[in-house]
């Protein structure tokens, strides 16, 4: 039976159990009912999602047929450019900026009448891992709000993991969409680099950034991937998903090798080791081959990751000068006080931190014992996992070495929260596949999740074999916030 609250929500719209406009409208009445408490959502956009409501309504009214993500309540990361709408990327420094052009991904969604319900939040420039950079506060988590939803698209994984949309988008640099899908119970993808375009992603790494679907199901990841995975001339690395991943799914994983790298089940929770077991046992039920091996440059990883991600901030940022948009200081005595005051009070302490460390690494004297030696290291990990793939076909790890933080702590500590990444930056290294799914809860009630990685373009493979994990586990328990479906 499907899960698919996509299907679920398309089936009513074209059986005429409800308008579009109803929908729409239960949507946007939760947001002003609960968005207070979690603090999702930095934009809404009512007029663009009733203006799409009513177009998905004539159309049903005409008899005409409608597409599977048409009239569906779904959000974007506030870094995905949204022609007329305000995109800040939560940072002071764009706080008033209303691009003049669509992103690719957002463009594909509102040509089939996607309800845009609004922006949500992130952590500013998608620098963290809970959120709480973000200009406009983090997001909480709707299973307990006194924890952190994640980062960076912790606001896109709390409106979906909260019913306060039935999906959303967001950016993954280090683990920034499997991540807070983990901490939130929820099912995250961050797909193989060059498989969705990134044009009209306000950029922090470009050699790691990949946009990709946040849902409550496999099957909608499956669905919502499928619509936004189109080759993209506008971006010189996109190359598209040839297969369509739907059909894919259901498919019997009886002899499926999983390989489990056993650097990832180092240094992480008991409670957590605990439910990646339980998941390993549930695949061994299904006829599973499980295979364990070892990964040593996965130690290089977080180095690396960090490395070069705060390089290509520096270059990416060094565009936010006051002089062609965005926030400008007032008072100054010529240009380079302008530019230094605008972005000394326009960026926050982490992007700060980042372009720091990137221009740091990238300087003269520096360059060699830093980044070229990350960039030597990287094409070391790209080499073992393509090795590991000799030996199974899919991977599984945990997501987050531990569960959602306490608000705050991110904050007070922003090195150990820097190693929360630990399981997650490989993947962006090696610009491979990974769908972070809920496995349990920790003894507090909050959610675990783990990562199914693949080779290459192989979507297909890990949402399939995501998909035979949750039909045998059954899905995990919601957060009472929202629409219930």
């Amino acid at each position: 039976m499907s899960q698919s609250n996509i299907t679920k929500l398309h089936e009513g719209l074209v059986n005429k159990d409800f308008s579009c406009r109803e929908l729409t409208e239960k949507y946007l009445k939760a947001i002003e009912k609960d968005n207070g408490e979690l603090n999702a959502y930095v934009t809404v956009t009512p007029e663009t999602a009733m203006e799409t409501a009513e177009k998905v309504d004539e159309k049903i009214s005409k008899g005409e047929d409608i597409a599977l993500l048409e009239g569906i309540p779904m959000t974007l990361k506030d870094n995905i450019s949204t022609d007329g709408i305000r995109t800040t990327c939560c940072s002071k420094i764009l706080e008033d900026y209303t691009p003049i052009y669509d992103a690719t991904v957002w463009k594909i969604l509102k040509a089939r009448n996607s309800v845009l319900l609004g922006k949500t939040n992130m952590d500013e420039f998608a620098m963290g891992s809970s959120c709480e950079t973000s200009y406009f506060g983090g997001a909480k988590n709707p299973h307990n709000t006194g924890h952190v939803a994640g980062g960076s698209s912790g606001g896109v994984a709390s409106a979906v993991g909260g019913n306060l949309a039935v999906f959303g988008l967001g950016s993954d640099t280090g683990g920034s969409i499997r991540q807070p899908a983990s901490f939130c119970g929820i099912v995250g993808l961050k797909p193989t680099y060059g498989a969705v375009s990134r044009f009209g992603l306000i950029a922090y790494a470009s050699s790691l950034d990949q946009i990709g679907p946040i849902t409550t199901n496999v099957e909608d990841t499956a669905i919502v991937f499928d619509a936004i995975s189109e080759y993209d001339k506008m971006d010189s690395t996109s190359k598209g998903s040839s297969v369509p991943v739907c059909g894919s799914l259901k498919n019997d994983i009886k002899g499926m090798k999983i390989g489990i790298a056993k650097e990832y089940l180092e240094g992480i929770r008991e409670d957590v080791r605990k439910c990646i077991d339980e998941a390993i046992s549930v695949y061994q039920s299904l006829g599973a081959e499980i295979v364990y091996f070892d990964i040593p440059s996965i130690k290089y990883a977080l180095p690396v990751y960090y490395i070069i991600a705060c390089a290509e901030a520096s270059s990416n940022l060094g565009r936010y000068d006051g002089i062609r948009y965005g926030y400008k200081a007032e008072n100054y005595r010529d240009v380079n006080d302008m530019i230094k005051k605008t972005r000394s009070t326009g960026f926050g302490d982490e992007v700060k931190r980042r372009i720091l460390l990137g221009t740091y690494v990238l300087s003269s004297g520096y360059y060699d014992a830093y980044y070229k030696k990350a960039q030597s290291l990287r094409g070391t990990i790209v080499k073992a996992f393509r090795e590991a793939f000799t030996k199974c076909d899919v991977m599984l790890a945990p997501t987050v070495p531990m569960t959602a933080f306490e608000n705050g702590h991110a904050v007070s500590d922003p090195v150990e929260t820097y190693q929360t990444d630990i399981c997650t930056v490989p993947v962006n290294i090696c610009g491979l596949p990974a769908v972070s799914v809920p496995c349990g809860f920790d003894e507090k009630g909050l959610p675990v999740g783990m990562q199914l990685i693949g080779n290459s373009f192989d979507e297909a493979k890990i949402l399939n074999a995501a998909w035979q994990y949750e039909k045998t586990a059954g899905k995990f328990r919601a957060a009472g916030f929202g629409v219930s479906l």
